[in-house]
């Protein structure tokens, strides 16, 4: 039991690190968001996370330490230190807050209705109507976790140690709409995304309606993949101008579903306690988790304080990388599904051929 002078000297190193929080211009080094977006999300917490100030913590403390956190990549010990709390206390809020913000699930966490055309495909001649139908993006990716000697072999993939194969589809917002995280590392995109179409907490499709998605995929009707063996990462109108209708389909294909690539980025980005290569000090179910909070927490802030020179971070370095699909090729390609695509590539590069004639008189006759 700390005495009283001890209480009442944590307090004020408490107040003391909130003050420079608010006031010092840090606030989106340390929690990722502008002071007032913070107190908005502790105002949603209080009333739709069920989350309360306790006896020696409010809940901006609260989600202060878990925020703090994931953010990141802290340990217990170090939390203790920065906030003057206990390991257990520290330990507690945390998966307090985890709980709360997972609980705003079904407020941040909607997948599309296909009502309305994405504003980012409908303001974009490159897009439409080509891709008119197109209600987001999907793909997966790998968060590293801890799991026992006996079930590592199961979880080490891609990577030499043990990850999570983490599904999740976005809009081109860059808003998540549906996370499946908790699979082993070996497994296919595939074989998740079978799961996910048949689960309880399904990933729902649309007549009439599809998801862009990598090589890695099956292609249907529902998830619309690029050609194969077909030039990937061209420039419209350059020496590296696509020279047929699959190699424009691909490289259009590719720009639209850069939005799954940027989201993660950005999820990454924020929360390096996702992206982190070091051994977790959390077991598998609260890495999980956390993956799934991130998200909605993601939500939040792109709804509200996006951090657009974050986001430009994340532009730079996908540019820089020229990231290719690495999935392998799989053969479950559907009737419907290559229709659907042949139909996009024919009158994309149709009308690619009309503009190109145009710019190429325009440019003759300067």
């Amino acid at each position: 039991m700390p005495s009283r002078e001890e209480t009442i000297e944590r307090e004020i190193a408490r107040r003391t690190l909130f003050s420079f929080l608010k006031n010092s211009g840090r606030s989106r080094h340390f929690l990722r968001m502008q002071p007032e977006t913070f107190a908005r999300l502790c105002t949603l917490l209080r009333t739709r996370g069920q989350l309360n100030d306790t006896r020696h913590a409010s809940v901006e403390e609260q989600v202060a330490i878990f925020i703090y956190a994931i953010s990141h990549n802290e340990r217990n010990c170090v939390l203790q230190v920065a906030f003057r709390r206990s390991g257990e206390t520290i330990s507690r809020y945390f998966h307090k807050v985890m709980e709360a913000i997972i609980s705003l699930e079904d407020q941040f966490l909607i997948q599309p209705d296909g009502s309305t055309v994405p504003l980012e495909i409908l303001n974009n001649a490159r897009f439409y109507p080509y891709f008119k139908d197109c209600i987001g993006a999907i793909d997966g990716t790998h968060a590293r976790v801890i799991v026992s000697n006996t079930n590592a072999p199961r979880y080490r993939g891609r990577k030499s140690w043990p990850t999570q194969n983490v599904l999740a589809a976005c809009t081109f917002d860059l808003k998540f709409t549906y996370v499946l995280p908790g699979w082993e590392g070996t497994s296919s995109d595939s074989r998740i995304i079978k799961d996910a179409l048949t689960r309880e907490d399904i990933l729902h499709t649309l007549q009439g309606k599809y998801y862009l998605v990598g090589a890695g995929f099956m292609l249907t009707g529902a998830l619309i993949t690029p050609y194969r063996g077909v030039r990937y990462h061209l420039k419209e109108y350059s020496s590296r101008a696509p020279k047929n209708a699959k190699e424009l389909f691909n490289l259009r294909h590719a720009s639209l579903r850069n939005a799954i690539e940027r989201a993660l980025g950005v999820l990454k980005k924020r929360f390096s306690l996702i992206a982190s290569s070091t051994e977790p000090y959390f077991t598998f179910d609260t890495q999980r988790d956390v993956f799934l909070a991130g998200c909605i927490l993601h939500n939040f802030l792109m709804g509200i304080d996006p951090d657009e020179e974050l986001i430009a971070e994340v532009d730079r370095e996908l540019l820089s990388s020229r990231r290719r699909n690495r999935h392998n090729a799989i053969d479950e390609d559907t009737e419907e599904g290559k229709i659907i695509r042949d139909n996009i590539a024919a009158q994309m590069w149709i009308d690619y051929l009309r503009q190109r004639i145009i710019r190429d008189n325009i440019a003759a006759q300067m």
